[in-house]
């Protein structure tokens, strides 16, 4: 990782940290989401062992990357929310777990935004799905 222009603010290493949390509340809603599916299809009278068919089914969808890493309603929206106001030409703060890279916004598309990072080649820019990373604005002020 190259050093970064500034050191990270204040507000940007406390949704780093929270990231964490965002994914666990993914976690979380997948889990709910197929206990309740499967205690409907089973009844209530095997609610327990729709739990643990659900933990299960859960379990092994962490395991399936793509299942994993489209998931992702509560981050996902928040990462929308958050990066809402980004347009090209604004600074951001690409925040991944455990670090956080300063970025100029090149390009918008909807969901998609291209970054470009100072530790790529020059000409070459990420693509990424704001419901997949968290761009926050550079202005502190603007994020709490």
């Amino acid at each position: 990782m190259t050093t970064p222009i500034r050191s990270v603010p204040d507000s940007v290493a406390r949704w780093a940290s929270r990231m964490w949390w965002l994914r666990k509340a993914d976690a979380a809603v997948a889990w709910v989401g197929l206990w309740g599916g499967l205690g409907s299809v089973l009844g209530p009278a095997l609610a327990s062992h729709a739990a643990v068919l659900s933990l299960t089914f859960l379990c092994l969808g962490l395991l399936i990357r793509p299942v994993r890493s489209s998931w992702r309603p509560i981050s996902g929206w928040v990462g929308l929310t958050v990066s809402r106001g980004l347009r090209p030409g604004d600074r951001a703060w690409y925040v991944r777990p455990g670090e956080a890279d300063l970025v100029l916004v090149t390009a918008r598309h909807g969901v998609r935004v291209v970054i470009a990072r100072p530790d790529l080649p020059d000409g070459e820019d990420l693509n990424v799905r704001r419901t997949r990373v968290l761009l926050l604005p550079a202005e502190v002020g603007r994020v709490g």
